[in-house]
């Protein structure tokens, strides 16, 4: 790299690169934005925010696709108050409460569409405000004031405000500060070794840690360009990787399967200029590792993330270092354990609950003692995964505690059912999951997405084969598609709530 100084603040990471080269690329119009341009509409738009009235602290949402207004609009509320941005497919009423449980001062949203969220907004009196770009590439809240310069950050401000997906109750806020952001971005340019010369593709959701801190920040903190299409298609991902030199990628194992799919056995014309692939969010079938191996011809490196570690956590290194399938590697710049639920620290190859430490961790959920009881031990933050440490200190996840399937006191992870499903020829999705029983509490039984015609006798009796007795599905649902969150994460307990009704 080119011996950048540690950043603090977010300021600090968009401020390292040359001012003339290129920080985004817009692959829709061609258009590219200089470090130097970046970095002054973030202040001008940093200080619009200001002089519409907006202080430290005070939280702005973001209601945007992907794309160059997105980024600039987060770095700018992060600098003059805190960014709280939000997915564009809300529908109002899921608008209202996170606009409600954040105490948003301000929506800006794009100067066409966004209806639902201009609705929730004015039903509660919160001024929303569109983003105009012009054919410069240069983004400014319509009508803004002028007059007020914005303040810079410190390390202890909250940079952003995500909340937690919820899948097992009310969403938690998480504030997410400077010095959090910060730390992440600085562990995974340090991992993945990027530099200047590397191009990223960001096709994750830029109002979640996974494609801001990864794809995006890491990449303008080492120097890099960011592509940022408005949207992932895979009819033409291959082409913007080959026209835009791009040297790595980022994406959930959805996104990595639809490529597969349209791919064949046929080596994408522009794999050949990666580096490495990256998988994060949710599980890798070690299957699929192997194949996107062989098919697009680079390392890919399973990571393991959450909102509440500012994203990444874990990560298989780069070759030569062992990259193992179905392990998410070692520890990438903080420290991880496994834990037992009285609070001891476990030995390698014991399963409990994976806890880290590291300057990346946020130090508590908002508003929220209870959850931050449960959450923190001596110190360490406890994850709600379950898994273990091998010999060389790769991390391997077996599933999340609250997911376990308690069949007669035997305790099954989910995942282990999941891959053995993904292994049979004809089964594209699986998820497995608890479902009551008289006389065990609960039973397995799993849900599939075929690819091809296969019957149910068959793909059990493909398991039993394969899985201790009491681990086999005794139950199988063929679907047409499993529910999943917008990064990809799958809602076992949607499925299994929908599907035993």
């Amino acid at each position: 790299m080119f011996g950048m100084p540690t950043p603090n603040t977010l300021l600090d990471v968009i401020q390292a690169a040359p001012a003339g080269r290129t920080a985004i690329l817009l692959p829709e119009g061609g258009i590219r934005v200089t470090y130097e341009s970046l970095r002054n509409q973030v202040r001008d738009m940093a200080d619009a925010l200001a002089s519409l009235g907006i202080q430290k602290g005070d939280r702005i949402s973001t209601v945007l696709p992907n794309g160059l207004p997105a980024i600039v609009s987060f770095l700018a509320a992060s600098m003059a108050g805190t960014a709280a941005p939000l997915n564009p497919g809300y529908r109002e009423e899921e608008f209202r409460f996170y606009f409600e449980d954040t105490n948003a001062k301000l929506v800006l949203c794009p100067a066409e569409g966004a209806e639902q969220a201009r609705r929730a907004a004015a039903a509660l009196g919160i001024p929303a405000r569109s983003l105009e770009m012009d054919a410069a590439g240069v983004v400014r809240i319509v009508d803004a004031p002028g007059g007020k310069a914005a303040s810079a950050p410190s390390p202890d401000d909250v940079a952003l405000v995500l909340h937690t997906s919820g899948s097992t109750g009310r969403p938690k806020r998480v504030p997410i500060r400077h010095r959090n952001i910060a730390a992440s971005v600085s562990n995974i340019v340090a991992h993945y070794s990027l530099t200047r010369e590397d191009t990223a593709l960001c096709v994750m959701p830029l109002f979640h840690v996974h494609g801001l801190v990864a794809s995006t920040l890491s990449t303008l903190y080492s120097g890099g360009t960011v592509v940022a299409p408005a949207k992932f298609n895979p009819l033409s991902f291959w082409r913007t990787v080959r026209d835009a030199g791009v040297t790595w990628y980022s994406a959930v194992p959805t996104i990595h399967g639809i490529l597969l799919s349209r791919a064949g056995e046929e080596r994408p014309a522009g794999a050949e200029g990666l580096r490495f692939i990256r998988s994060c969010s949710a599980a890798l079938p070690p299957e699929m590792m192997e194949r996107m191996e062989r098919v697009f011809g680079a390392p890919v490196l399973e990571a393991y993330g959450m909102t509440e570690a500012s994203h990444q956590m874990a990560s298989n290194p780069r070759p030569p270092a062992a990259r193992k399938p179905g392990s998410v590697g070692p520890g990438t710049g903080i420290k991880i354990s496994i834990m037992d639920e009285a609070g001891n620290h476990l030995p390698a190859g014991a399963r409990g609950e994976v806890v880290i430490q590291g300057p990346n961790v946020v130090s508590g959920y908002e508003n929220n003692p209870e959850a931050n009881a449960k959450s923190f031990t001596d110190g360490w933050f406890r994850t709600g995964d379950q898994g273990f440490l091998d010999a060389d200190g790769y991390l391997a996840l077996t599933g999340r505690i609250k997911e376990l399937i308690n069949r007669g006191g035997e305790k099954i992870g989910p995942r282990e059912i999941d891959e053995v499903l993904l292994s049979h020829p004809a089964v594209g999705e699986a998820v497995a999951f608890g479902v009551p029983h008289p006389t065990w509490g609960e039973e397995v039984a799993a849900a599939v997405v075929l690819k091809e015609p296969a019957a149910e006798a068959d793909i059990l009796a493909f398991c039993k084969q394969r899985l201790a007795d009491f681990k086999c599905p005794k139950k199988l649902y063929i679907i047409g598609a499993i529910p999943r969150t917008a990064t990809g994460k799958i809602q076992r307990g949607e499925v299994a709530r929908t599907l035993t009704a």
